[in-house]
């Protein structure tokens, strides 16, 4: 037996009787008027078989990030159902995204053109976001995180490290396929004192180039497993 914990845009969480969770991947996408955008905050169209792609790519993440000894909460993965059953970590605060730029686009870009060019490399930059529409993400400084009770100093040592690492990971993935990663979102819990990646690793979740040109998530997906 399993019980439904939440409902989401893009996927369902329920309790396992074993004490852990099953993500059940869906083919609902977020967007707007019929059309795909990761950054939209409602279900805007339903594609088929996104949801098993959004899956075999967060699988084939987790098992690299599993090889290099980091911490995800992944533990199975079945196909046929389009679900993973993953470890119940605590996540931060009441949601906090983690962004790794490789390149000065997007936000990083419209917030900080007075000093950098648009595309000039970065290294590996981390930064923290809140998870709130009507606030529109709020960035959060490490200070504020302590100060707030969200992430104590020595978490946010890891999961900074964890970013990096594992935006390393992806990368050269992607450059392996002649693509470039430009940037990169991820969430992250904690089960007692150890740091896990949590959620997925899906090209929704990431901006990536191909000779200088951005590659929508769908055609990223489709390139990716080719």
């Amino acid at each position: 037996m399993k019980e439904l914990v939440y409902r989401g845009k893009t996927k369902d969480v329920f309790a396992l009787e074993n004490g852990n969770y099953e993500l059940k991947f869906k083919d609902d996408c977020t967007g707007k008027d019929g059309v795909f955008d990761p950054g939209e905050n409602a279900v805007g169209l339903t594609i088929e078989g996104v949801g098993k792609v959004n899956l075999e790519m967060s699988v084939y993440f987790f098992e690299l990030c599993k090889a290099a000894g980091i911490k995800t909460h992944y533990v199975s993965a079945d196909m046929d159902t389009v679900t993973m059953e993953v470890l119940p970590a605590k996540p931060f605060g009441k949601g906090l995204e983690v962004i790794c730029r490789k390149k000065a686009v997007g936000s990083f870009f419209r917030r900080y053109k007075d000093y950098v060019e648009e595309g000039a490399d970065l290294p590996n930059y981390v930064e923290m976001t809140f998870k709130n529409d009507a606030l529109g993400d709020p960035l959060v400084t490490p200070d504020g995180l302590e100060v707030l009770g969200v992430m104590t100093p020595a978490q946010y040592k890891a999961v900074k490290e964890m970013t990096q690492k594992i935006t390393d990971i992806v990368d050269a993935e992607m450059v392996k396929r002649g693509m470039n990663l430009y940037d990169i979102k991820f969430e992250f819990g904690y089960v007692g004192d150890e740091v896990f990646l949590i959620d997925e690793i899906a090209s929704g979740n990431m901006r990536v180039y191909k000779n200088g040109e951005y590659i929508d998530p769908m055609t990223l997906s489709k390139l990716f497993f080719e």
